[in-house]
C-alpha cells in the first residue's frame, strides 16, 4: 500500500465530512458526537466489523457520546487509500 501525497489527501478531504489531515506522522482525524453512549458504542461496533473486513483498524477513544478517531496506515508510515476508505464508511454510517 503506497502513501498518498498531499494533493491526493487534499482531494480525498474534499469528499469527506469534517476530517482533518495532520502531519508528523501523517494521519486523518475527526471527532464524532452522538446522542448518548449507547449510540456511540453501537456505531463503534458497526465500524469494528468493517475494520475487520478491511484488515485496517482505527485508533480511537470513546468518552460517553464522543468518539475521537485517528486513521493512519502504520506499516506504510502515513495516510493510504485504506484510511480514506474507512473514513468514508464512518461518514456514511453516522
Amino acid at each position: 500500500m503506497s502513501l498518498l501525497n498531499d494533493a491526493e489527501i487534499s482531494d480525498a478531504l474534499d469528499d469527506l465530512d469534517g476530517w482533518q489531515h495532520e502531519t508528523g506522522p501523517s494521519c486523518l482525524k475527526k471527532s464524532f458526537e452522538f446522542k448518548d453512549f449507547n449510540e456511540a458504542f453501537g456505531w463503534m461496533s458497526r465500524i469494528a466489523l468493517m475494520a475487520e473486513k478491511l484488515n485496517h483498524h482505527p485508533e480511537w477513544s470513546n468518552v460517553w457520546n464522543k468518539v475521537d478517531v485517528t486513521l493512519s496506515t502504520h506499516d506504510a508510515g502515513g495516510v493510504t487509500d485504506k484510511d480514506v476508505k474507512l473514513a468514508r464508511f464512518m461518514d456514511k454510517t453516522v
